[in-house]
């Protein structure tokens, strides 16, 4: 009987080996974590090797894109070394400060370098803030645009002896030398727009007064495209001479339209050396352009006259015009239904507040911000009256007013 038991648990071994390999071999799919990683595979039936782990998906790359330009910047104004603007408003005497220059018997003296509308406006607001502070206004001179001129003026007005000159430098260069006795003097002086060559604010000058010249390119700008009505072909006709002043007016309004126009292309580009030359240069744009919808003319008197005359030459009704600084041809053009659609004015009158300010800042010894600026004004045929009332502190001309049908 024992040797039957013996091979009944020998068969029963075998099976159960077989068992276990067949169980190992199956399961090793599954689970192989108590498995021996450097031991040889089972000598078993052969079995499809494991599937690798599913690879995670690839991220997708991001389309290229083209690059977004970089956002124009609004233009701002700086004087002609690089100065920050300052608005004029800031400009003001405390009560205690203006008893103080009341009580002084100062006097002032105004060489301006022209006569005229503009001038006429900026003497008007001195005349008053002087008044204001009890200083007399002793002398009046303008040069005629004749640097030499201007240098027999202040001759002339150092005889009488003032504490305040306020004046426009015709040339820089030779007003260094033809304003030498008023700073040896030790007279106040504040300039409008330009200075003497080589002199520094706080040292020989008090402070220097001008537009606000990106707003008034940014008013030009304005006026014209919202006639336009956002969409047309314009030439653009700027002054080509190293002027701080128009330099910065010009190139405002070149870079409004680009900002806030797209719609709008400039075709056309000619610098403006000489007004004369104007009406020349409206005539070949609009030869070479016969789609053009509007012209940029950097000032009034002068240039925007020119690019009227070859725009009525033509025949070129339709064609609409901006440009800067109030006058009667281009007030009147504009209130009578033109090519001037409108005017970029500044506010001459308070130049003159600002300035005669300013010099009675330097009197007391109270430092003036280095540039100061006044605002600017877009000028429509529904606004003109008072556009003129503002800025150059009078109605506008009479033969205006009659085709306003005042």
């Amino acid at each position: 009987m024992q040797p039957r038991k013996k091979s009944r648990w020998l068969v029963l071994g075998a099976l159960l080996a077989v068992f276990v390999l067949l169980a190992a071999a199956c399961g090793n799919d599954d689970d192989d974590s108590g498995s021996d990683p450097t031991a040889a595979p089972a000598t078993a039936a052969p079995t499809a090797a494991p599937e690798p782990p599913d690879e995670p998906e690839p991220e997708t790359e991001p389309e290229p894109t083209e690059e977004e330009a970089p956002a124009m910047e609004a233009p701002v104004t700086q004087g002609p070394n690089g100065e920050t603007a300052s608005p004029s408003g800031e400009i003001v005497l405390t009560a205690d400060e203006l008893a103080q220059i009341q009580e002084g018997g100062y006097t002032a003296a105004l060489l301006w370098h022209i006569s005229g509308a503009f001038t006429n406006a900026v003497s008007q607001g001195a005349r008053d803030a002087f008044a204001e502070m009890g200083i007399e206004v002793v002398v009046e001179t303008e040069a005629g645009f004749d640097a030499a001129q201007q240098a027999n003026d202040v001759e002339t007005a150092m005889a009488l002896n003032p504490d305040i000159i306020l004046s426009l430098t015709i040339d820089p260069v030779s007003a260094a030398e033809g304003f030498r006795p008023a700073v040896d003097a030790g007279v106040q002086l504040v300039f409008l727009s330009t200075t003497p060559e080589g002199y520094k604010q706080g040292q020989e000058f008090v402070g220097v007064v001008t537009d606000d010249l990106a707003a008034m390119g940014i008013a030009a700008a304005n006026l014209l495209g919202n006639a336009l009505g956002g969409e047309g072909e314009i030439g653009f006709i700027f002054h080509d001479a190293p002027f701080y002043v128009t330099n910065q007016r010009d190139q405002a309004f070149k870079a409004w339209i680009e900002i806030n126009f797209p719609g709008i292309e400039i075709v056309a580009e000619q610098g403006l050396a000489d007004p004369a030359a104007a009406e020349d240069i409206a005539s070949a744009m609009l030869t070479r352009n016969p789609g053009l919808d509007g012209i940029y003319a950097p000032w009034s008197a002068g240039p925007a006259d020119g690019v009227l005359a070859a725009l009525r030459a033509a025949g070129a009704s339709d064609v609409a015009v901006v440009t800067m600084d109030l006058d009667t041809n281009v007030s009147l053009d504009l209130v009578e239904g033109g090519n001037i659609v409108g005017i970029a004015a500044d506010e001459a009158y308070e130049i003159g507040r600002t300035m005669a300010t300013e010099g009675a800042y330097g009197l007391l010894g109270k430092q003036t911000p280095p540039f100061v600026v006044v605002p600017a004004i877009e000028v429509t045929a529904d606004n003109i009256v008072e556009a003129y009332r503002v800025s150059l502190a009078a109605d506008p001309p009479q033969e205006v007013l009659d085709a306003l049908g005042g």
